[in-house]
């Protein structure tokens, strides 16, 4: 009996057959679950690759969490969140002098757009639209001013003027552009020199404009002042007549009558005005 099941099985255990079966199984069975089920981490998101279908599914954008998806499927994850872009290059101004400019953007690609730029610009469109973009804008942008302005008064109109042109790229390659900052503009040593004495000097003269503005405008007070006074003095000189000068004097002589000071006063001097004596 022993040899005929021997003969039967050529030497295999049917339970020790089963067992491998099961654990044959269950490693397939893993390796299915490993390939069907994703999970996107917080700031992430996804696009899938249909291998037996139509390549990349367009009309979907994955969110974070657990995904079941085909095992021979492929999920693509992107970062969502906001991103910097620091690029540093040289320049020329208006009048073609070099100038170093160190720029830093913030972005992040469109949600809704993302299986487009996968499929369109790739995992590495930072490098293919971004920062092509913040080159071509920053260049175009300080194109447009001296040295002069830019070092002076221009900087917060070029940094916006940069932000304007580099989110009307980025709008039309599925990127949304959040924030441009220059974060440093560097002269050559001579032109960064040069501009600053020029700058001293026309503060210097401002200064003086400004001395020589405030006495005259001090000058121009003193003779409206002096001219005020001569008038008030003609106009009080012609209402002065003898009479009411006259007038008075008895006033004036009355109310020091009153006073408990002895004194003397003699009505009608040479000009018939009181003459007082002895006011102690």
């Amino acid at each position: 009996m022993a040899t005929f099941q021997q003969q039967d099985f050529g030497g295999f255990n049917p339970k020790r057959l089963s067992i491998i079966y099961i654990i044959a199984g269950a490693v397939i069975l893993l390796i299915f679950l490993s390939k069907a089920s994703v999970t996107i981490n917080a700031g992430e998101s996804g696009v899938l690759f249909k291998t037996l279908g139509n390549g990349v599914e367009t009309d979907r954008t994955y969110g974070e969490g657990f995904h079941i998806i085909a095992p021979w499927n492929k999920m693509i994850k992107y970062e969502v969140r906001q991103q910097e872009k620091l690029e540093r290059m040289a320049v020329l101004s208006s009048n073609g002098l070099e100038i170093s400019v160190e720029v830093s953007m913030w972005y992040q690609p469109k949600l809704d757009k993302l299986p487009l730029l996968h499929q369109q610009k790739g995992e590495d469109y930072s490098e293919r639209i971004v920062a092509p973009a913040i080159r071509s804008a920053t260049r175009s942008v300080i194109g447009r001013y001296t040295p002069e302005e830019i070092y002076s008064t221009k900087r917060d109109v070029i940094q916006e003027e940069i932000q304007i042109e580099t989110k009307k790229i980025l709008d039309n390659q599925f990127v949304q552009l959040n924030e441009c900052l220059v974060r440093d503009i560097t002269l050559p040593p001579t032109i960064k020199t040069a501009i600053e004495n020029k700058l001293k000097q026309e503060q210097e003269s401002l200064e003086y404009e400004f001395k020589l503005t405030k006495a005259q405008k001090e000058a121009e007070r003193q003779t409206i002042d002096a001219e005020g006074k001569a008038n008030a003095n003609r106009i009080l000189n012609a209402s002065l007549t003898e009479k009411i000068l006259q007038e008075k004097g008895i006033n004036a002589t009355l109310e020091l009558a009153k006073s408990p000071n002895s004194k003397i006063v003699i009505i009608g001097d040479k000009d018939g005005m009181p003459l007082i004596l002895g006011n102690q």
